[in-house]
């Protein structure tokens, strides 16, 4: 592989920028704050341009925060769409990038790339489909891999929004989702965690009432995704899941929840090595981009 290739992870607060051939062959690396649009771009692409200038780049994946139109016979296909996130909504993310760069660009959410790169990086994880990944943090999103390529469809998953039971009487906390209120991320995000307690997750104790109510919400989205899904591994990433012993907590519960239904060891005896934390840590999102951009140039079809 004579190229390298670039990644960005477009997220709510933050743009990811790399150039790499893989986690083990990072040329450069940069966080850019995501301010306005016009601005966060600028700098994302200034950053991309002396690789594009000398011939260094074969392609580059952007791993957006959404909603994204991944309708390749749309007009706003690369648009970021109706994003609550104050000016981002309709910008026309991946069709910049390339005007800039005039390079092959791969296009999806961040939640999918994610999870396309835990399983084209980790060997461990190539036969395993369909594959889950799914972040807790300033939202909750679920990227999905069935028949080895990331899942979209009428749009692409949102089943961070799904409807989860909702105990008023222990819980009367309504949600802070703009659209939905209740919803999952409405009742589990990271701001919404701290809407209810008063501070942020970081700073809630072990033993808090906070970890055991956000394990119940996790496990039951992870409960309805096995059901639905049948994914043969979970990821579980985002800065909500460092919480202390969340992630024991939250495969007690999703196991608990389904009851002995689905009969397989993964999810009774084997589920510590079936609900899992990302393999690239924190950098799953842009080496996903990277993935990317790599299949992209390879012949896929991830454009």
């Amino acid at each position: 592989m004579s190229h390298y290739f670039g990644g960005i992870e477009a997220g709510g607060t933050k743009f990811v920028c790399m150039v790499a051939r893989s986690p083990e062959a990072i040329l450069d690396e940069r966080r850019i704050p995501a301010t306005h649009p016009d601005e966060t771009l600028q700098r994302a692409i200034e950053f991309f341009l002396p690789y594009a200038r000398l011939g260094k780049l074969a392609a580059v994946g952007i791993a957006a925060f959404g909603p994204v139109d991944l309708n390749p016979a749309s007009a706003t296909f690369g648009n970021i769409t109706t994003t609550p996130k104050p000016g981002w909504s309709h910008v026309d993310l991946r069709a910049r990038v390339e005007r800039a760069l005039n390079l092959p660009i791969a296009f999806d959410t961040d939640v999918n790339a994610a999870a396309f790169g835990e399983q084209y990086w980790n060997p461990d994880f190539h036969a395993l489909d369909p594959f889950v990944y799914m972040t807790v943090g300033t939202g909750i999103g679920v990227g999905v891999i069935a028949n080895r390529r990331p899942l979209h469809g009428l749009v692409h998953s949102e089943a961070g929004h799904m409807a989860i039971p909702h105990d008023r009487e222990r819980d009367p906390f309504p949600g802070i989702c703009p659209y939905h209120g209740d919803c999952l991320e409405g009742l589990a995000c990271g701001p919404a965690m701290a809407a209810r307690w008063g501070q942020t997750g970081e700073t809630l104790p072990a033993g808090h009432p906070a970890w055991d109510l956000e394990a119940e919400y996790i496990a039951l989205a992870l409960a309805n995704l096995i059901y639905a899904l049948s994914p043969q591994r979970i990821i579980l990433g985002g800065g909500v899941l460092h919480g202390p012993e969340l992630l024991p907590k939250v495969r007690a519960q999703t196991r608990r929840l389904l009851n002995g239904y689905i009969q397989s060891p993964w999810v009774g005896e084997k589920i510590d090595a079936y609900i899992l934390p990302p393999t690239l840590g924190k950098r799953s999102g842009v080496l996903g981009a990277i993935a990317l951009a790599i299949d992209l140039a390879r012949g896929g079809a991830t454009a």
